[in-house]
């Protein structure tokens, strides 16, 4: 019999094997077996999921955008509220130290304990059990994807992607001050280091033309 039934019914599945469960739930300083290599196999899951979802949902979206938008819910962040709202900080086995000092409500605990258990689901059900999961635990999380992320302005979607992907944030450096202080341009420089990338923009404010120089990095960065 499952130690975690009232897990199992807030993801939506039941295990097969509560060992699997039991894995994805154990954080490193417990001891072993614990989760990393669910959560790498979770990771993967994850992405595929998202994307095949996404890719069936906006049939009009260009690879680009796509790419943001699963960048978008695949980071820490989003990670974390979903396990959050699943209650996986109740369940997580952490060892003495890390129990006491809180370690359960890291952000960056819970969202390799959320990809961990996708893992788990994954070898324990298939790739259509997991995906159920996935849909379930996001839930309107998933379902406002695009008018949430696609939303925002081009800083920070730029900044979404970079950080979603793992790499460092853009810098942003001005070029030159043009025109009388009453009707002033500028121009502002874009370079992302990770992918040896730079562009510029123009705006009659330093914001403006930051964010013109962040959307013509967009324009510009793989996949």
């Amino acid at each position: 019999m499952s130690r975690f039934p009232v897990l199992e019914r807030r993801l939506g599945h039941r295990f097969g094997s509560a060992a699997l469960l039991e894995q994805a739930l154990t954080h490193r300083s417990y001891g072993t077996p614990h989760n990393e290599r669910l959560e790498f196999l979770g990771d993967g899951v994850l992405g595929c999921a998202i994307a095949e979802d996404l890719y069936a949902r906006f049939p009009q979206l260009p690879e680009g955008d796509l790419t943001r938008l699963r960048a978008h819910l695949v980071r820490e962040a989003t990670l974390a509220e979903v396990a959050r709202r699943a209650g996986l900080s109740e369940f997580l086995r952490l060892g003495a130290g890390a129990a006491s000092g809180g370690v359960a409500e890291s952000p960056s605990v819970l969202a390799d304990a959320i990809e961990a258990v996708y893992g788990a689901v994954f070898l324990d059900g298939g790739f259509g059990a997991v995906k159920a999961v996935i849909a379930k635990t996001f839930g309107d999380i998933l379902a406002g994807a695009g008018a949430e992320s696609l939303g925002k302005d081009p800083k920070t979607r730029l900044q979404e992607f970079l950080q979603g992907c793992g790499k460092p944030l853009p810098r942003y450096r001005l070029l030159s001050t043009r025109g009388p202080k009453q009707r002033q341009e500028f121009e502002i420089e874009c370079f992302v280091e990770a992918f040896d990338l730079t562009t510029s923009g123009t705006g009659k404010s330093r914001q403006a033309a930051e964010k013109q120089a962040a959307q013509n990095m967009l324009k510009q960065l793989p996949g």
